[in-house]
């Protein structure tokens, strides 16, 4: 998926509220102390397991999808035609920053660019660096490292930032002092639900539309037989709880749109490889709603930190009158309510369907920072300033051509 596509507005800020919050940060290392190595195999990678995870609960992130299981995942399966480059910061004390980055070479406006960009592609929910709470002062060695391979890039992309990533606020101060163009791009609003109180509070707070087509829908698919939750958690059913997930996953549309899991084999190499992975460490839900003993509608959630991630659902299309994905989602609520889980994040954009259930909603941006290079400024006034120029101006020739429609009529 193209930049273009993902982003929708470009972020306001004028970068001295980011400079503000940035300053005002604790450093509790040296920056002079630091140093900056490079990891770029696999093996090496594999290798920084223990430390990784170490750093990701140093850094308090919240999610699984800079997990090692989710990054080795991912480069073993779409890593083809980039080049791994892992930043590892280090002080007298160990690792205390990792950047996971990779170099990639793309055509963007006609122009080649190279790019240093986070791992990540469009079934990435959530991108960052992982930096140490107790040594802030990692982001200064890490760009102050990148600004020392100019030559290699002409762009730094780092996509799928949260709202809250101090990545936004470090490296915006940090390439701005350095004469450097940025710019930042809105995109997902996920939307994500907050599970306080009971179940029944919470049910009784959706709009009473939705909570008489669940009942309605529960009652008529009763009838066909014993409606159930099925989770599945690893062990030994899990490769064909897999298969069979897969299968409901692309069922309804997207196999024939061509963008379910089993149409590209690296895509269902992927989720099975991670659902491998998630399952050892306790995290993997595959979630089922069956009817009668049969599996009908599918959920591939990941359970990370008290918080429920949704990353793939289907159904099957023989069920569709009986809304099977909204029935399963109230019966994983249920559960969750019950285990005294924290949230149930839906994930990908703000669709209709997810906020039937939430208003609630996670913003993320998309952080762009410019070589100083001819390569580099052509490509911020090309992104930045002309195309915003170009679409106000078919906004404003659209809006006036549909004025003088509306007086012709």
């Amino acid at each position: 998926m193209s930049t273009e596509a993902t982003a929708r507005a470009p972020l306001t800020s004028s970068g001295v509220a980011a400079y503000a919050a940035a300053a005002a940060l604790p450093a509790a290392c040296a920056p002079a102390a630091l140093e900056v190595e490079t990891v770029s195999s696999l093996e090496g990678l594999r290798a920084l397991e223990p430390v990784w995870n170490r750093l990701l609960e140093e850094a308090e992130i919240d999610h699984p999808f800079l997990a090692h299981e989710w990054i080795v995942s991912w480069w073993e399966c779409f890593g083809g035609g980039r080049a791994l480059h892992v930043l590892l910061v280090k002080d007298a004390q160990g690792p205390v920053a990792i950047a996971p980055l990779m170099l990639t070479r793309t055509r963007v406006y006609g122009l080649q660019v190279r790019r240093f960009e986070l791992i990540s592609n469009v079934h990435t929910q959530r991108a960052d660096f992982i930096v140490s709470a107790r040594c802030e002062h990692a982001y200064r060695a890490l760009w102050e490292h990148l600004t020392r391979l100019r030559g290699l890039w002409d762009v730094i992309l780092l996509p799928h930032l949260p709202a809250a990533s101090r990545t936004v606020d470090w490296l915006t101060r940090l390439a701005g002092d350095a004469g450097h163009h940025w710019g930042a791009w809105r995109a997902a609003r996920s939307p994500r639900i907050v599970l306080d109180g009971s179940w029944e509070a919470y049910e009784s707070g959706l709009p009473r539309k939705h909570r008489s087509n669940l009942r309605n829908r529960f009652k008529r698919l009763a009838l066909l037989g014993a409606v159930e939750l099925e989770i599945v958690t690893g062990g030994p059913e899990l490769d064909q709880a897999l298969r069979d997930g897969f299968v409901l996953e692309g069922a309804a549309w997207k196999e024939q749109g061509g963008t379910a899991i089993r149409c590209r084999p690296e895509l269902q190499d992927f989720y099975a490889r991670l659902g491998v992975r998630a399952a050892r460490q306790g995290w993997l839900q595959l979630q089922f709603l069956k009817v009668g003993g049969r599996r009908v509608a599918f959920g591939y959630a990941l359970r990370f930190k008290d918080t429920l991630y949704l990353l793939k659902p289907g159904y099957d299309p023989d069920f569709a009158a009986y809304s099977p994905s909204s029935l399963l989602c109230a019966m994983v609520l249920r559960a969750a309510f019950a285990q005294g889980l924290r949230a149930y994040d839906l994930l990908g954009d703000d669709d209709a369907w997810k906020r039937a259930w939430t208003d609630e909603v996670r913003e993320h941006s998309w952080l762009f920072v410019f070589g100083r290079g001819a390569r580099g400024r052509l490509l911020y006034l090309l992104k930045f300033r002309l195309l915003p120029w170009l679409r106000r101006l078919a906004g404003r020739i659209h809006a006036g051509r549909r004025a003088v429609a509306g007086g012709a009529a």
